[in-house]
């Protein structure tokens, strides 16, 4: 809605007004919930010593699920398939971190749920 708006759409629901009134409460326009993730493996990678996580990890879900889908966002890349959401510069983060993009290849199944 906020995106139509700025293009001038009429159908949009935004308002001037809306806006005034969420940018005065700290309204964040921008939310990178990628960088955000991100920085959970980055969390990650502290405490437990390594980026392996995997698609199921217990005790933050929603970090397995970012993990798993970065893994299948990079296989579609590598198909060079433009409907990926990965980019070069996401991939070399991911590498500095020493994410691993392969991990069911280097653990068995059962090593994988108790990373």
């Amino acid at each position: 809605s906020y995106k139509r708006y700025l293009k001038g759409d009429s159908s949009s629901s935004m308002t001037a007004d809306r806006i005034l009134r969420l940018n005065k409460v700290g309204f964040e326009w921008k939310c990178n919930a990628w960088n955000r993730s991100y920085e959970q493996l980055a969390n990650f990678v502290k405490e437990f010593g390594h980026a392996r996580v995997t698609r199921m990890f217990p005790q933050k879900p929603s970090l397995g699920m970012w993990a798993d889908t970065q893994r299948r966002n990079y296989k579609t890349y590598l198909k060079d398939n433009s409907s990926s959401s990965m980019t070069t510069d996401r991939i070399l983060l991911l590498n500095k971190a020493g994410f691993e993009w392969e991990c069911y290849k280097i653990l068995g199944k059962n090593q994988m749920r108790n990373s």
